[in-house]
Formats: C-alpha cells, sequence, structure tokens
C-alpha cells in the first residue's frame, strides 16, 4: 500500500475512533456540523451521476495574476494528493491535526483531499521592504470539482514579501464549469508570513442555497508579519468560516473583519487568535446581518499567553436582524494569562438605527433601498479597517460586490418586522 493511501486510510480510522464531533464541543453548542460520513463522501450522492469536472474547463484553482505584478515572484505548484511524492509535497512543514473541537474536520481532509495548490510568493529582488510597485496581486478562483471534495491551498511568503489577495469561491455567480447540485466542501487553507511579511487577503464565500461548506484558514506570522482578512460570506445548507491565527513572533499583528448574511439559512464565524509574543495586536469585527429564519453564530476567541508584554486584542461583534425572526448568537472571549495588556471586547445586537433610517427616507429613497445604503455603509467599514488601506475597496471593487450581496439578501417583502432572537 503507498504511503498516499494509507496516510488516507489511517486519518478514516481517526474520526471513526473520535465519533466526530461531540454534541458538548464548546465551539459548536449552538450551530452542530452534519454528521462524519458527509463530508466524507460515504452517504453517497443526492443524484444520480457524476458531478467532477475537469481543471481544463476551469474546476478547481484557478490563479489570475492582477496589475503590474513583478515577474519571477510567484512559484505556483498543483499536487496530486493520491501520488505519494507530490502528497509530501503539499503537506510539508504543516502541522498535524491537534486535539482542538475543530480536529476531526482536518482528519476527514486528509482522508478526502485529492489535489492543492501551493504557492510561494518571493520578496523584492533587492531585500529590503516591498513598495506598492513590489507587491505581488493575485485572484485566486475556486469552482467545485466533485460533489464532495476537500480542496487545499498552502502560501509561503518569504520574509518580507507583500501580497494582496482575493480568494474567490462564488457558486451564486453559477458558470458552465459549475457543478449545479448541492454540494460538500472541506476546504483547508494554511498561510505562513516571514518576518516582516504582509498579506491583505479578501475571501468571497458565496454557497450555493443547499450546500454544506467549512473553511478552515490558519496563519502562523512570524515577527513583523501584518495578516489583515476581510470577509464576505453568505449562508447555505450550513456554512463554518473558521480562521485560527498565531502571532508566533514580536510585533506580529493581525485584523480580521466578517459580514455574514443569512436569509433561512445557516452560517457561523470562528475566530481564534493566539498572541504568543510580546507587542503583538489583533482586531476582530463581525456584522451580522440575518433574515427569515436564520442562524448566525460569531464565536471569536483571543488567547494571550504567559509573557506576551504589552498586547493588544480587541473584539467587536455585531448582529442586525434585516427581516423576520433570525437567531443571532454572538460569543466574544477573551483569555488573559498576562498582566501588562490591553484588551477589549463586546458585542451589541439591535435593529438599523431607526434616526437612520428615518433621514435616508426624507432623501426620497424607497425604504429597501434605505435599508441598503445604511447596511452597505456599516458593513463597508467593517471590510474597510480590515484591509487598512482606503484605495483596497476599490482597486479590489469590494463595494461593488457587497452591493450585489445586500442587494440580494434584501430582495424578501420590503417592511416585514425584524424582530429576531439573540444571545450574547
Amino acid at each position: 500500500m503507498d504511503s498516499a493511501r494509507a496516510d488516507a486510510l489511517s486519518a478514516r480510522s481517526r474520526i471513526a475512533a473520535g465519533q466526530w464531533i461531540a454534541r458538548s464541543a464548546e465551539s459548536f453548542r449552538h450551530l452542530p456540523p452534519p454528521a462524519a460520513e458527509v463530508w466524507l463522501g460515504e452517504r453517497g450522492p443526492q443524484h444520480p451521476g457524476s458531478c467532477d469536472a475537469s481543471p481544463l474547463a476551469g474546476a478547481g484553482w484557478t490563479l489570475h495574476p492582477m496589475g503590474s505584478t513583478p515577474p519571477g515572484r510567484v512559484d505556483a505548484r498543483w499536487l496530486d494528493a493520491a501520488d505519494p511524492a507530490q502528497r509530501a509535497e503539499l503537506f510539508a512543514g504543516l502541522p498535524a491535526p491537534g486535539d482542538e473541537d475543530a480536529a476531526p474536520f482536518a482528519w476527514a481532509h486528509r482522508a478526502l483531499v485529492r489535489q492543492g495548490l501551493r504557492l510561494r510568493i518571493g520578496a523584492a529582488s533587492d531585500g529590503r521592504s516591498a513598495g506598492r510597485d513590489e507587491t505581488v496581486w493575485l485572484q485566486l478562483r475556486h469552482q467545485p470539482r466533485a460533489e464532495v471534495e476537500a480542496p487545499m491551498l498552502v502560501i509561503d511568503l518569504q520574509p518580507g514579501a507583500q501580497l494582496v489577495l482575493i480568494e474567490a469561491h462564488e457558486r451564486e455567480a453559477a458558470s458552465a464549469t459549475d457543478c449545479q447540485r448541492a454540494l460538500v466542501q472541506n476546504l483547508h487553507v494554511h498561510l505562513r508570513l516571514g518576518a516582516g511579511a504582509t498579506l491583505r487577503h479578501l475571501r468571497l464565500v458565496a454557497p450555493g442555497g443547499q450546500d454544506r461548506v467549512a473553511h478552515h484558514v490558519r496563519s502562523r506570522l512570524d515577527r513583523g508579519a501584518l495578516y489583515h482578512q476581510a470577509l464576505l460570506a453568505s449562508g447555505c445548507g450550513y456554512h463554518l468560516q473558521c480562521s485560527a491565527i498565531e502571532l508566533l513572533g514580536e510585533q506580529a499583528q493581525a485584523r480580521t473583519a466578517g459580514v455574514l448574511l443569512a436569509d433561512a439559512s445557516n452560517l457561523e464565524q470562528q475566530v481564534q487568535v493566539a498572541h504568543g509574543a510580546a507587542h503583538t495586536a489583533s482586531a476582530v469585527d463581525v456584522l451580522a446581518l440575518g433574515s427569515g429564519s436564520a442562524r448566525i453564530v460569531a464565536n471569536a476567541h483571543t488567547r494571550v499567553a504567559p509573557g506576551a508584554d504589552e498586547a493588544q486584542a480587541r473584539q467587536r461583534l455585531n448582529g442586525i436582524p434585516t427581516a423576520g425572526q433570525p437567531r443571532l448568537v454572538l460569543r466574544p472571549h477573551l483569555e488573559i494569562q498576562h498582566d501588562r495588556v490591553q484588551a477589549a471586547h463586546g458585542a451589541t445586537w439591535g435593529a438599523m438605527p431607526e434616526d437612520a433610517l428615518f433621514y435616508a427616507l426624507q432623501r426620497g429613497l424607497d425604504e429597501r433601498a434605505a435599508r441598503t445604503l445604511i447596511l452597505h455603509g456599516l458593513a463597508g467599514a467593517a471590510l474597510a479597517r480590515a484591509l487598512d488601506l482606503p484605495e483596497l475597496m476599490d482597486t479590489l471593487g469590494v463595494d461593488e460586490r457587497l452591493g450585489r450581496s445586500l442587494a440580494r439578501h434584501l430582495a424578501g417583502p420590503a417592511g416585514h418586522d425584524a424582530r429576531g432572537v439573540c444571545h450574547v
């Protein structure tokens, strides 16, 4: 038996022994994931026939340089996880799944992964900090290749490298290459930032209405590295967005913002930040917009380890019911094991500001347009704080994408009461 098949079988046996994710798992208490058989493809397709698509037809990962990306700075390798040598290259240097609540997802991924993309981003040729002209600009798009799949992405930023990345998973914008069935996707992304590296990361996730999706993004930052993530995601049958960020070197900084939209669907974002060195900083923003019978959960957990002197940690979770009676759960959490730190967290929930809506209506807008304008401002501000550079909002087309997403979200009956249920 080859090593790739042995690794996959070992992962399956670990899942069987661990009985998947326990109902008592604190991280998944409010929105439990489907059973292990779903993620392993053992329940069979819901429809007859195959949903496989060829990479030549545009399925899987496709890489699109943007602007004047400096030549020779991007090394891309599409790897076959069924080949022992390529599998070893794909997983090289990555940690094995641990004992955290979400670890069974990682074992399920190892059991099912078929292909992966590994990127290496080099620094400026002169070895100094890269300016705008030396920044690498990339767009990564992923279209499903199978009805049950486990895609993988690994990005290594060399010391001093700078990258602006759009990562798009948009099934709502269906194409000829898109599988038109309810899919199961267990994606794992590993980001490794060398000393002084910078990554500004825009993630766009719009699954099909009945899809079951779990995305796991694990980031490790060395000294002075900076990682900013802006997430725009919509709900589906089951949707989990999980980010784990490790600030391993002094002066490393991370900032995330998630705008979550769900209407009669489910969506959870988990953000876990670990401050492991002095003078590190993190900020977590979430804006949850729910309507109908949506269930949205925002989980933020920041840990400041002993010795992380002068660490700064902030969490801000906000929920707004936009129509119907959605269930919104906001859970900020700080675990501080050091004295000299600056930390704050909070959660706010409530209807859209009535005064803002009144003044918008006075400008001649109908109620739906007024609501869209106000929510666009709130969501755009959160994403702009994450990306940090105002010009990126225009360059990456964030406002336009956000406007389309909000229009779809608010397309239900106008004037419907927005009461909702909140748990903080």
